[in-house]
């Protein structure tokens, strides 16, 4: 390992250090290397960066948690988010990917926790931690409520100058209704530190909305491929054939899943450090006092559907417990990674 890499030396979520090895790979070897030179600017990352630091996944024998044992130091993320990723790449497939019914979802969310809570737009504090180009603060403030976010790249911050942005040191000075941590926490070195942090600023009986990548079957995935057979096939490929067997493995042109059953990118190298599952999410949000609760279903648009329309949605709405207890409530539950926790006093 590298100066520019650190070590993980206990589990992130629940800092146990019973774990085992699930695989392991050289960062400047194939495939990974191919990953990177497809997904980042690969020419601003010198090679020593990368040279004798190596791509291992572990998992808690404790919680759970699959997790990437070397991780970049503080130093080289702040350069992977502010210069090594390629944001024309980014920005692209953020485009592909979101259509009409994704900002539905968002809206959904924002309106159900709303009436969960109670409150007026106006009355609610809102911080959207980690906020990206700053899509779900418009959408928030656009509802009337006052929006705070944070983002550690620059480029990204640029695209949201109209919401109000804060810093970490200044999170404890607030006090929050609602806090929005979306595709973050996978991100993160310290997820178990930052949710305790986060609490600090979250008033009693407040919400937390945490998002990430599902990893539920990532063994499984991960077993699919022969890694050491595929350092030769990448190797030899042609330049496109290299890209596309990469997008085949990492799938990082549809991160949230696009039905490729091989994606591995929730545990996509440097980026997705930690992989989650319901479980794992339930107990780490416990251990710092937050519970699971269910927001769900608190707003509806039957006033807009026919009779018959309203009759079958209410009989769906009171048999949905029966069915799921019946049926598929417990595979829902296992590939469930958005929740919703709050704050008990």
């Amino acid at each position: 390992m590298n100066k520019f890499f650190t070590i993980r030396e206990s589990c992130p979520c629940c800092k146990t250090t019973n774990s085992n090895t699930l695989i392991e790979l050289g960062y400047a070897e194939s495939p990974i290397k191919e990953y990177l030179d497809t997904w980042y600017s690969y020419g601003k990352m010198d090679k020593e960066y990368l040279n004798g630091s190596n791509y291992i996944l572990k998992e808690c024998q404790e919680c759970g948690l699959v997790y990437q044992n070397e991780i970049l130091n503080e130093y080289s993320t702040v350069k992977l988010y502010n210069q090594w990723i390629d944001y024309e790449k980014v920005i692209d497939r953020v485009d592909s990917n979101r259509n009409i019914r994704y900002y539905i979802t968002l809206v959904k969310d924002l309106i159900n926790a709303m009436l969960y809570l109670n409150k007026l737009p106006s009355e609610l504090n809102l911080l959207d931690f980690g906020m990206g180009f700053g899509t779900w603060c418009h959408l928030a403030k656009g509802l009337g409520c006052n929006v705070y976010g944070t983002e550690i790249s620059q480029t990204r911050s640029d695209y949201a100058k109209d919401i109000k942005i804060i810093n970490w040191a200044e999170i404890p000075n607030y006090r929050f209704d609602f806090i929005n941590i979306d595709q973050v926490l996978e991100h993160l070195a310290e997820p178990l530190e930052t949710l305790v942090y986060l609490k600090k600023a979250l008033k009693p009986d407040g919400l937390i909305k945490i998002g990430v990548p599902n990893g539920w079957d990532v063994k499984k995935k991960l077993s699919m491929w022969d890694w050491e057979t595929l350092k030769g096939s990448v190797n030899s490929c042609n330049s496109l054939e290299k890209i596309q067997l990469i997008k085949k493995i990492w799938d990082w042109e549809a991160p949230a899943g696009n039905g490729n059953e091989y994606s591995i990118n929730s545990v996509a190298p440097l980026q997705h450090i930690n992989c989650f599952n319901h479980d794992v999410l339930v107990k780490m949000a416990e251990r710092v006092g937050l519970g699971p609760v269910d927001v769900s279903d608190k707003f509806t648009t039957v006033t807009h559907l026919s009779l018959q329309h309203r009759i079958k949605k209410r009989a769906r709405t009171l048999l949905k417990p029966y069915y799921y207890a019946l049926t598929r409530r417990k595979e829902t539950v296992k590939k469930s990674t958005k929740l919703f926790f709050q704050n008990f006093p």
